[in-house]
């Protein structure tokens, strides 16, 4: 069931993922998704019709989906419409990830001629993944820096730093500085901002521990140790090593690690990009010159 790529998209002029919120259309259209898929009978695994004649599956029971929707406090798809008011991200994302769950593809075997109606096999994993490719075609197309991904609305990190995250394995022989990478990479890639400032806090966290992980006991002489693997040749070295200070600098006076009145908090999605992606691949730099994987 996989969708045929567009004139524009076969010939690369295809919107850059950069676009943080959901537009009308894009959100239109997610929502329009959803409907047919309730119409299409996609629900009727998790919230069976039952043939009045002896119980076999005969679709989608609207009224049993709505009750769930309407149990974990979601948006109904057509609601808005009658609204007039598009939902928030948050709101659609949360019905997207709903859905996911409780998704499936439906395949007819036998139409009940009486009672006008087909019955039912579903497969699940099919279910899942076109209404995956679905939901990413959308995104896709209005350059939305989101994803579907094992059912879980996900953001994009910006080109380049997205690659990184992706590729880099965590094998640093320090369970606690593997476990902070990993938990500012998950959280950096969180749909919501404030989240994605806690990875940044991290991050931070986790360029702390890097700086003594080399042997012995004086934290300076240790962290001028892990430098010195990164390179040999006296300019770069010197870069790096003020590129270590100014690091330091932001996370003592950026408010990322501390929490004092006076320091300025990041509070823009680009700030948040911007510095990760410096902070991640000095990080990245140092394990692989230090032998611990990045």
């Amino acid at each position: 069931m996989a969708i045929k790529k567009l004139f524009t998209e076969r010939f690369g002029a295809v919107a850059p993922r950069v676009q943080e919120e959901l537009n009308p259309a894009s959100a239109n259209g997610i929502l329009s998704i959803i409907e047919a898929r309730i119409a299409e009978n996609w629900f009727g695994a998790a919230f069976p019709a039952e043939c009045q004649d002896g119980g076999l599956n005969a679709g989608c029971d609207v009224a049993k989906l709505k009750g769930a929707v309407d149990a974990y406090k979601l948006i109904w798809p057509e609601d808005w419409r009658r609204e007039e008011k598009i939902p928030e991200d948050g709101e659609i994302f949360n019905l997207v990830e709903f859905s996911y769950e409780h998704i499936a593809l439906p395949e007819s075997w036998q139409f009940h001629s009486y009672w006008r109606h087909d019955h039912y096999n579903y497969d699940k994993e099919k279910g899942r993944a076109a209404f995956t490719e679905e939901m990413n075609r959308v995104f896709e197309r209005h350059g939305i820096a989101f994803e579907l991904v094992d059912g879980e609305v996900t953001r994009i990190a910006p080109t380049g730093l997205q690659e990184a995250l992706a590729e880099t394995l965590f094998k640093s022989g320090d369970v606690h500085l593997d476990r902070l990478l990993e938990t500012a990479r998950e959280k950096f890639l969180n749909k919501s901002l404030d989240v994605r400032k806690e990875g940044l806090e991290k991050l931070w966290d986790a360029w702390e521990r890097l700086k003594t992980i080399e042997p012995g006991t004086d934290k300076k002489v240790m962290a001028q140790a892990i430098l010195d693997k990164a390179a040999t040749e006296p300019v770069l070295r010197e870069r790096l090593e003020l590129e270590a200070k100014e690091l330091n600098f932001i996370g003592n006076n950026l408010m990322i690690r501390h929490t004092e009145v006076g320091k300025p908090p990041v509070s823009v999605s680009s700030q948040v990009d911007y510095l990760f992606h410096r902070m991640f691949a000095m990080i990245r730099l140092l394990l692989k010159s230090s032998g611990r994987g990045g």
